[in-house]
Formats: C-alpha cells, structure tokens, sequence
C-alpha cells in the first residue's frame, strides 16, 4: 500500500513549544498540514493548509524545509506517513478552522502525540536544539 504524503508545518512559541491540532473525529495531536492537491508543490500545500486549518496566512519565502521523515500513520491503521516539514516563525493563531477540534502548543518530550511527531520530528528537533546549546556553551 502506497504511503500518505502530506506537507507539515512546525511553529514554535517562545518557550520552544510546537503547535498540533487535532482534527474532528481523531484523538491524535499532529502538525498543521495536510495532503497536497495534484500538481501542487509541498511548500503550496503547507501554506494552504495552514489558512485552511489555523485561519493563518503565511508566505511559502518564510518557511524553512526540514527535510522528508517518515512514520506510521496516526489515524490510518497499517499504513505510513511521508511528510515534507516545514519551520515557519511563530504566529498568533486565534482559533481552530476547518475540520480542527482543538489546537494546542506541545513540549517536544510529549509522547501523546501522532507516530510522526514522536518518533521522528520530535527527536530530529531535540538534537537541533542540543546542537546549539552545545555550540552557545564552547
């Protein structure tokens, strides 16, 4: 079975808390994104879903790739999850849109959160952070 592609979006606060959603019907915290449209570049869908999700208009030129990660899909059992993530600066996000029940700003150690969050992201982030901390400290 081919794997899910969507496109990710990581927005931190200033305490280093990343926002998830969680859509209607599901009980799984997860980035704002989603599936892209046929013909539609990844970064395009990112920002699309992200005034569709969040009511949130960003610019394509402010996101940061992260790079591709792969993980189980939260709410499709059996099968996988490839997203392209993206970094955007922090943004006021008033409230859910769409099919979002509830937004929420996460610690990157929470584990209640969907497969590709936890076991990838996550941790990719974690590293990020400790890299610098080890490079503000020489």
């Amino acid at each position: 079975m081919e794997p899910i592609r969507v496109s990710a979006v990581v927005i931190r606060d200033a305490d280093g808390r990343v926002l998830t959603v969680r859509k209607r019907g599901t009980s799984m915290f997860m980035f704002p994104g989603g599936k892209p449209d046929p013909g539609e570049r990844p970064v395009d869908a990112a920002v699309r879903e992200c005034l569709e999700e969040l009511g949130v208009s960003i610019s394509a030129d402010d996101l940061r790739a992260l790079g591709e990660f792969e993980a189980a899909a939260a709410n499709e059992s059996g099968r996988r999850v490839i997203a392209d993530v993206f970094e955007h600066p922090y943004v006021e996000v008033a409230a859910p849109k769409a099919e979002i029940a509830e937004v929420s700003w996460r610690d990157l150690d929470d584990e209640t959160v969907a497969p590709l969050l936890r076991d990838a992201v996550f941790p990719f982030l974690l590293a990020g952070s400790a890299e610098l901390g080890e490079a503000g400290e020489r």
